[in-house]
């Protein structure tokens, strides 16, 4: 059964989960990292770390060390964080503000914009091919000031591979003059997958979630399927706080929670200015590395901002708690694949993705 037949019938009882052993064989991962990871668009951080020449972030992505950093002339660009020379990984810094790149190897040093500036060890220049000698760029797009990257030189553009989804941000007219305020992470004990399903569906809320339930509608939550991503979200129940903003659907104004293929989660609530982004970074086939980024107007918070990260805080942490405990299932000779409801359309959508990408037919599955 499609989506797009899960879609119209009145259930979706039938259509079974992805196998179990895809959350638990250690192969498996090296096809993700391969044909997803490497292949797709990865947030990797926001304009405001980055808004002056020299300054610059590293990061990884499907196992790459990736150097982001800000040109003398104001260019964004990003290069695997590796000297041509000899590999070495170039710059070991989180975060700073250099005029020159330089490898503590050998002492190579590079401008700002990737080309070689000098060679200690080679005296003549004339060795040297200009473009091997050049540190190696990767695609870099720049959205509602989320900086993205692509391992993939023939990828899709950014904004061509999530349908309207950037057009339905500009419903929030705060996010240029958002910085970002934290960054905390969190290593989870189970397969990356788990969490995004775990995050498309509100199946569980009332169960797991009981502060999340006192404060929203559920019997006014909706998810809706769009192009490689899905947007869900309801109203604040009445007798309860979390701000107001003026939002195009009514529907959704208690904030909107977003997944974008494969592995980002961006929730904008109501109130003061604000996003947070879930990234979910495999470590290994049953370890996950969860980044959690905090995106306000100020460095100082308000109270009101304050319980707005406690709150979300306390939904993540009961989710991790959930997901730990699947993984344990997963590993269990009592069931190989699961069921869905019929309302997982989101998960289905997202198992069915993963699915195509890494060439495993519905039948072999």
């Amino acid at each position: 059964m499609s989506i797009q037949e899960a879609k119209v019938g009145s259930t979706t009882r039938e259509v079974k989960t992805l196998p179990y052993r895809l959350y638990t064989d250690p192969e498996v991962l090296l096809a993700e990292q391969e044909k997803i990871f490497a292949r797709s668009w990865q947030f990797v951080g926001h304009i405001s770390q980055v808004e002056n020449p020299g300054d610059f972030f590293t990061c990884d992505v499907a196992g790459e060390p990736i150097l982001v950093v800000r040109g003398r002339e104001g260019t964004l660009r990003a290069f695997y964080n590796v000297c041509p020379h000899r590999a070495t990984k170039l710059e070991k810094n989180a975060e700073g503000n250099k005029k020159i790149l330089q490898c503590g190897y050998h002492g190579w040093t590079f401008q700002l914009d990737g080309s070689l500036n000098k060679a200690p060890n080679f005296k003549n220049g004339e060795q040297l091919c200009a473009a091997e000698a050049c540190l190696r760029q990767v695609r870099l797009e720049v959205q509602a000031s989320l900086i993205f990257v692509n391992l993939d030189d023939d990828a899709v553009p950014l904004a061509a591979s999530y349908g309207d989804f950037f057009a339905d941000l500009a419903a929030f007219p705060f996010l240029g003059e958002l910085k970002k305020y934290s960054v905390n992470t969190r290593v989870i004990k189970s397969n990356w997958k788990a969490f995004i399903d775990n995050y498309l569906e509100c199946d569980h809320c009332p169960i797991a979630h009981p502060g999340f339930t006192a404060t929203l509608d559920l019997t006014k939550y909706q998810i809706i399927q769009c192009e490689n991503y899905s947007v869900q979200g309801t109203v604040v129940k009445p007798d309860k706080q979390l701000g107001s903003v003026e939002l195009n659907k009514a529907e959704m104004q208690g904030g909107r929670f977003y997944w974008l293929w494969p592995n980002l989660m961006l929730t904008i609530y109501p109130g003061p200015g604000n996003m947070s982004l879930i990234q979910m970074v495999p470590i290994d086939h049953e370890t996950t590395l969860g980044v959690y980024t905090y995106l306000f107007r100020h460095d100082e918070l308000t109270q009101e901002e304050k319980d707005l990260m406690a709150f979300t805080e306390q939904v993540r942490v009961e989710d991790v708690e959930l997901v730990e405990l699947e993984q344990i299932g997963f590993k269990s000779r009592a069931f190989q694949k699961g069921k869905f409801s019929a309302t997982e359309h989101a998960v289905l959508q997202f198992h069915e993705m993963v699915l195509k990408t890494l060439g495993i037919e519905e039948a072999q599955a």
